[in-house]
């Protein structure tokens, strides 16, 4: 099993840290380094940045946005990041929500994996550097009746092949992941339920593709914070678990509320939700049960967050990315190496 890190959102206010937290998991020997987008910074440009200052890190955007973007454009960022940095780029793809998709990028949040099954099939087509042309429910390329033509890419990526990650939350999603990428972003994952609430549906994908697990990313994110107080720990991470439980999407539409039902917390999921979207956000905080946020995080002691690592290893992780928690950068940075010790600790480095 390997390690990335996540640096979330560039822009939230820890942008300096953010940089030096990049560095010293390059120098810790860390195999990744994501960064997100919603609708503030954008991941390109951070990823970029993080690759000039850094070494030997791959680096890779959990996610760029598919409402956000062409396929073509995406396809033309991923060449440019590949070549730029080394052969270090790892391209990760989602769908957003409906509120990003619809409110920010005017983009109808319908029919999501038929839309991204089109887009994935189009980015690899158009970075074999063929010409491209595409017809699908969603895009047809060239245009017909007009004076478009096939154009093929003109930058050459680093490598012939560029690895191709999606966020997946869903049964349907995870199943069209496992067939079509090469590895499954995920989120709130808990090392006791993975198997059911994810693995199995990819396994199921990669059979369809006639493949096996063989060589596939599994990846989830986790926060990290390291210390003896486990409780004080897990509350750090209430209104973020919240927020996602409660507030992302709608309430008919809000996979991370499904994700908690799937792992047995249907009540609590919908009192969350209930009061996050009637504006109690300090409620629905409190409403987040500890051992929710325990599962899905790593937390306390370096002994203890290396049983974890463990467990996540043997439920099929492969790349376990930390989100590393601090109140400073001597905080943040401390924890990175906390997680390089546990997995020498596990026996898993």
């Amino acid at each position: 099993m390997r390690l990335g890190i996540n640096l979330g959102y560039w822009g939230a206010g820890m942008d300096g840290d953010n940089l030096a937290v990049a560095q010293e998991a390059d120098w810790l020997g860390y195999d990744v380094c994501w960064a997100a987008e919603a609708y503030g910074s954008d991941a390109p440009t951070v990823l970029s940045w993080v690759a000039a200052q850094t070494e030997r890190i791959d680096v890779g955007s959990a996610i760029l946005q598919i409402p956000a973007r062409q396929p073509a454009m995406t396809a033309m960022t991923a060449a440019t990041l590949d070549s730029l940095s080394g052969g270090r780029f790892r391209l990760g793809l989602g769908v957003s929500g409906p509120q990003v998709s619809e409110g920010w990028y005017g983009v109808k949040f319908d029919k999501p994996l038929a839309r991204t099954r089109e887009y994935v099939e189009i980015v690899r087509k158009a970075m074999t550097r063929e010409r491209l042309s595409y017809e699908g429910e969603h895009w047809t390329l060239p245009l017909p009746d007009g004076p478009g033509k096939p154009i093929k890419l003109t930058v050459h990526p680093q490598r012939e092949h560029i690895p191709l990650y999606i966020a997946a939350i869903g049964p349907k999603n995870l199943e069209q992941t496992g067939e079509i990428a090469d590895g499954a972003l995920l989120i709130f994952p808990s090392a006791d339920h993975l198997e059911e609430t994810a693995i199995r549906h990819i396994r199921v994908g990669r059979e369809k593709a006639g493949l096996t697990m063989d060589g596939f990313d599994v990846c989830p994110t986790l926060p990290l914070a390291v210390g003896d107080d486990v409780t004080g720990l897990a509350d750090m991470f209430r209104p973020y678990t919240a927020l996602y439980v409660g507030g992302m999407g709608s309430r008919k539409q809000n996979f991370y509320n499904q994700l908690a039902q799937r792992m047995g917390y249907e009540k609590e999921a919908a009192e969350i939700q209930d009061k996050y979207l009637s504006g109690d956000k300090a409620g629905a905080a409190a409403a987040v049960p500890h051992q929710l946020i325990d599962q899905t995080a790593l937390l306390g002691p370096v002994a203890r967050i290396a049983d974890r690592m463990t467990a996540y290893a043997a439920a099929g992780v492969t790349t376990l990315t930390l989100a590393p928690a601090g109140f400073t950068l001597d905080e943040r940075l401390a924890a990175l190496r906390a997680g390089t010790e546990a997995m020498e600790l596990a026996g898993l480095a």
